[in-house]
């Protein structure tokens, strides 16, 4: 009975799956995610400080690792995060690490104020299985609506002005 009581809170914290097929289970994943995130920070400094990639990176790792470095319980931290298991997270911060590796490599930031891409226009029809993300079309409603109000706004635009003056 003893025993029990002491040894079942500490064997409901091991994890035994994720559920995640190829994904297994790292038992020591805070450990883990505490160094990653600091390897995190510390290349992110190579990316020059003005640009918003280094600020976004910098901003979710430092409140990450905050979490990490205040739960011990790897439920805690996934609960606060809200971003996944811990060895999503883990995974994560390793594409991370190597997408800063790459960004630092293309420079994208380096590109002169003068530079002038060249735009392709492709008059090719779209196949109709992709997506076209035009808005609909606006009710006819609308335009007479809006119509109406600017005609109304523009007859009482005297009046108002008028009344402000004498003020």
């Amino acid at each position: 009975m003893f025993l029990r009581r002491i040894a079942m809170p500490l064997m409901a914290k091991v994890k035994e799956t994720t559920g995640i097929v190829g994904l297994e289970v790292v038992p020591n994943a805070r450990e883990v995610l505490i160094s990653l995130y600091n390897q995190t920070l510390r290349e992110i400094q190579a990316v020059p400080e003005d640009e918003g990639y280094r600020k976004a990176v910098e901003s979710f790792t430092r409140h990450r690792l905050k979490i990490c470095q205040q739960e011990e319980d790897w439920e805690m931290i996934e609960q606060r995060l809200g971003c996944g298991q811990v060895e999503e997270l883990i995974e994560e911060a390793k594409d991370e690490l190597q997408l800063i590796a790459k960004m630092i490599e293309w420079s994208p930031w380096g590109v002169p104020d003068d530079y002038e891409c060249e735009v392709i226009e492709n008059d090719a029809p779209v196949p109709k299985h992709i997506p076209q993300h035009r808005p609909a079309p606006l009710p006819s409603e609308f335009s007479r609506t809006l119509e109406a109000v600017t005609r109304n706004t523009e007859k009482d635009a005297p009046a108002v002005m008028a009344k402000e003056s004498k003020e």
